[in-house]
């Protein structure tokens, strides 16, 4: 079926609204796209445009058609053209996506939609001059140098997803002790929530896990179930 075909029955798209939801919305939705079979959608309301979604969901085999009904309310239509199966933990093309944004949405709604087509600019412009690998690497010395260990642990996930091997990790954390200081590595980023990443995918490796394998449990213990780790505001239980 093509797109216009589709886009006549999207009315009868079963609807999630997470406009007043507080926590990261993804799983939940990637769970129950994960649960639909081709030639089934879902509509997915949001005060913002949700685009971290477009290419978690592309992986899966879903188009989109985004509608902005106002300011505050997006409608995205996601259909399923084919069955794909995400090669990476909890269905995402790339792991720990930016939850932070929700913390925007709940600021202001118009701070939300300028922040979010800024991190699209960033991390998803067309024909890049750096590779996407480079880029998770710089910004993850960026968070280092700033101090943020909770920013530099997810590039590394994300580093390492798209390929970042051992040996280049080592120079970089070897650049980091030279940059840095042996104090500052010893006592800041040494017990650190990076440091301790790094380290996972290092031993996994010697004992000759894949890089699948280790990035399902890197997933596992430096994703949003980690405190240290995570962004997006989870309320107390």
């Amino acid at each position: 079926m093509d797109r216009k075909e589709w886009e006549k029955k999207k009315e009868s798209f079963e609807v999630i609204d997470v406009r007043k939801l507080t926590g990261n919305f993804l799983p939940m939705v990637l769970k129950k796209a994960g649960t639909l079979s081709v030639g089934e959608g879902i509509c997915v309301i949001q005060s913002f445009e949700p685009i971290p979604l477009y290419s978690a969901l592309a992986d899966l085999g879903f188009e989109h058609l985004t509608e902005k009904i106002s300011d505050n309310e997006y409608r995205v239509y996601f259909y399923r053209t084919e069955h794909k199966e995400s090669i990476l933990p909890g269905g995402m093309d790339v792991p720990l996506k930016p939850t932070a944004i929700l913390n925007f949405k709940e600021i202001d709604d118009e701070l939300v939609n300028i922040i979010v087509p800024f991190w699209k600019l960033i991390w998803e412009r067309k024909a890049p001059a750096i590779d996407q690998k480079t880029r998770y690497l710089l910004s993850l010395a960026n968070g280092v140098g700033g101090g943020r260990y909770r920013q530099a642990t997810r590039e590394l996930v994300k580093g390492y997803a798209a390929g970042v091997t051992v040996a280049e990790l080592d120079e970089l954390f070897s650049m980091f002790v030279w940059n840095q200081g042996v104090g500052t590595f010893a006592s800041e980023i040494g017990p650190s929530p990076l440091f301790g990443a790094y380290m996972l995918i290092k031993n996994l490796e010697k004992k000759g896990k894949s890089r699948s394998e280790v990035l399902k449990e890197l997933v596992e213990k430096f994703g949003e179930k980690n405190p240290d780790v995570r962004t997006s505001y989870k309320k107390e239980e």
